[in-house]
């Protein structure tokens, strides 16, 4: 009798070889799901640690290189762009001829004589007929920047060595441009620049709109500087020598900037001068009345941040906390550390927006952060999809080097 091996071999390999086969597959199948499980919590993990760090964050003093000006305090001119008749423009700038300052000029700009903040000046001039308050009109457009052409047609009119920069709806102490101008007398500051918090009218939109600045973009430069980095300015405050500004080549060289306030101390760090942020906190008026007007606003933010420093803003995903340890959970499918780190990011969160929170802020605006939050990665994630920003009534294209190039409608 004749053994009939061949076949019988040829019957059980396929066997084995779905066995070997069901079991490659199971083994990948376990090791990819390890691998989301174990990512998904340290997404969440990073969530949390962020707002962690965040909250010690804004909770420092930084002190300025020096917090008192000595005797013999310098002149001073403030630049004040203006455009349009803002919400409580002039309580804003009031806040500015009410400064304990020996000697100081305002400059206000407008490009059009019949702009409603004239009236606002003029008003402002028989109010304070001691103070030295100019009016500049003119309408001569030096680059793509509005407000950058407004300040180069102002600085004929400036009669001061030390300046101080601010936009139009911020509002400021009576102390304010003593404690600015104190670190300029170092000669290795460049700038000085002024954290801000903003103040929203009625409504949710401006709501939402001063959480933004108050509960996400301030704490992120808190940590930043938290950390060294210097590399920021903000349009609400920048004082700076006008010998350093001529030095880097005057407002002309940021007048196609749209972040032309982070582009003057960039150059000012290219020469070697120090960026100071202040332990100034100024006030900023939120003013968002629509949905449209907060996305408009923000969009411009956001993609003028992806476009000065765009691997920081990829980056910036992990800033937003609870709906990225809500993702971390998802993909960690639902694993209990990840739901503990889940539960821990909210609660950091609470204790982030009750650390930067004004004194006598209503309870109620915590209801706010989970809208305020899941909007944020929608709008961070739609930074993405385009460079196009609005800016008051005109429409930019903001190139790789932060250069904004006007949008013609056809």
């Amino acid at each position: 009798m004749r053994l009939r091996t061949r076949p019988l071999l040829e019957k059980h390999t396929p066997a084995t070889t779905g066995s070997a086969r069901s079991w490659r597959y199971h083994s990948v199948t376990l090791d990819l799901h390890a691998w989301t499980v174990w990512g998904g919590t340290a997404i969440a993990a990073a969530a949390f640690s962020y707002l962690t760090i965040a909250s010690i964050a804004v909770r420092l003093r930084l002190k300025a290189v020096r917090s008192t000006l000595p005797a013999g305090a310098p002149p001073v001119t403030v630049l004040k762009p203006l455009c349009g008749d803002e919400h409580e423009l002039y309580e804003c700038l009031r806040s500015f001829c009410d400064q304990i300052y020996p000697h100081f000029q305002i400059v206000f700009g407008v490009s059009d004589g019949a702009d409603p903040a004239v009236d606002v000046v003029a008003r402002l001039q028989r109010e304070f007929p001691d103070i030295d308050l100019k009016l500049v009109v003119d309408r001569r457009q030096h680059g793509s920047s509005r407000k950058v052409s407004n300040l180069i047609n102002m600085m004929a009119a400036a009669r001061h060595e030390y300046l101080v920069m601010s936009d139009s709806d911020v509002r400021v102490r009576p102390d304010y441009l003593a404690r600015v101008v104190a670190p300029l007398l170092d000669s290795e500051v460049g700038i000085v620049t002024c954290a801000y918090r903003g103040n929203p009218r009625p409504g949710i939109w401006s709501l939402l709109g001063a959480l933004f600045i108050n509960d996400w973009f301030m704490p992120s430069v808190r940590v930043a500087a938290m950390s060294g980095s210097r590399s920021f300015a903000f349009g609400a405050t920048i004082g700076i020598r006008r010998a350093v500004l001529t030095g880097i080549g005057g407002f002309a060289a940021i007048a196609n900037q749209l972040a032309d306030d982070y582009r003057l101390g960039e150059l000012t760090r290219r020469v070697g001068l120090a960026t100071v942020l202040s332990d100034v906190i100024v006030e900023t008026c939120v003013d968002e009345r629509s949905f449209a007007d907060l996305a408009r606003h923000e969009l411009r933010w956001l993609r003028t941040i992806r476009a000065v420093r765009p691997l920081g803003y990829t980056l910036s995903f992990i800033t937003f906390g609870v709906p990225v340890a809500l993702l971390g959970v998802l993909l960690a499918a639902g694993s209990w550390p990840s739901l503990i780190l889940l539960a821990l990011t909210a609660l950091a969160r609470v204790v982030l927006h009750w650390a930067v929170r004004a004194p006598g802020e209503a309870l109620k605006h915590l209801l706010a952060l989970p809208l305020r939050d899941g909007l944020s990665v929608v709008l961070w994630a739609w930074g993405f999809v385009t460079r196009r920003v609005h800016w008051r009534d005109d429409r930019y294209q903001v190139t790789r080097d932060g250069s904004a190039q006007p949008v013609v409608r056809i």
